[in-house]
């Protein structure tokens, strides 16, 4: 038996950009023992497994990073819509609903600025501890004054909780070093395990913030394009009115140290029934073959 898979570059404007995810496309007799050894196989930020045809909730999918399975995140999320409109669907569907641990995610396509961006919304945002600066300086091997003591340090969760961590501008960004020992120590009584840093000192014309994540519990050191933890901060960015009101409509740049960079685009609002979050970007297929069995 065989098992079909996809890699594409999700969060990318070229192919070998962005950040990469393998997706199995027929995974409904596989173990979850098998999947876990998979996404170690890969060594992807997340490998996704399509478990079976859709139902009524949408396609059921998991999520596997290297060292174990998460609830939800963000680009496996867009790349699995893609792959699936792509090659599981007639049509090429506008809109494809995925059905995951946290539940139901709508991602659709639309024009943006010219180009077809898949957008997700995710579930609404539930904020937590603010934590010290002080700490995470330590954690990311920084100085205090790195730190933008204007903003809080807070866990906010769309689905998987994630450290947001305003800095004060790029050469802050650039220059992290991240403590493990310290890293470990942060994370290791409390469910956020990815750290998300971020400034508003972009490198390229038309971006508005740059970003870097890290999530080693997860056996990621670094990721390219995290859309959860880009989720996150889009709520953080409205619920804070970091840019001068609750609106958010921006364009973040990450990966850019690790050589794979990518665009993600973030929009949140508060409505009436609290802040909506939406990310959005480009998916670019790559490459496709078989699992031998």
């Amino acid at each position: 038996m065989t098992q079909r898979f996809f890699i594409v570059d999700v969060f990318a404007q070229t192919k070998y950009t962005g950040n990469q995810l393998a997706v199995v496309a027929d995974a409904t007799d596989l173990t979850s023992e098998e999947m876990q050894a998979i996404a170690a196989e890969m060594n992807y930020s997340e490998t996704t497994f399509i478990t079976g045809p859709p139902t009524d909730r949408g396609w059921p999918v998991r999520i596997f990073t290297p060292a174990e399975e998460v609830p939800f995140a963000g680009h496996p999320t867009l790349g699995t819509a893609a792959l699936i409109r792509d090659e599981l669907t007639e049509n090429e569907p506008d809109a494809v609903t995925l059905n995951l641990h946290v539940g139901e995610i709508p991602v659709d396509v639309r024009d943006t600025d010219g180009e077809e961006f898949l957008w997700m919304r995710q579930q609404p945002p539930e904020f937590g501890e603010t934590l010290r600066h002080e700490r995470l300086a330590t954690v990311l091997g920084l100085e205090t004054h790195h730190m933008d003591e204007e903003w809080p340090v807070q866990v906010v969760s769309t689905g998987l909780p994630t450290i947001i961590v305003p800095l004060t501008g790029r050469e802050a960004l650039e220059g992290i070093d991240l403590d493990r020992n310290a890293y470990d120590d942060l994370v290791a009584d409390r469910e956020a395990k990815l750290v998300h840093t971020f400034c508003a000192e972009p490198r390229e014309p038309g971006h508005d913030l740059a970003a870097r994540m890290f999530a080693p519990y997860y056996n990621v050191a670094e990721d390219p394009a995290t859309g959860s933890a880009n989720g996150c901060l889009a709520a953080y960015l409205s619920q804070h009115e970091y840019l001068g009101s609750d609106h958010v409509d921006v364009r973040v740049e990450q990966g850019y140290e690790m050589g794979r960079p990518s665009l993600l685009a973030l929009a949140a609002e508060t409505t009436e029934e609290g802040i909506t979050v939406e990310v959005g970007g480009c998916v670019v297929p790559v490459a496709r073959g078989e699992l031998l069995r």
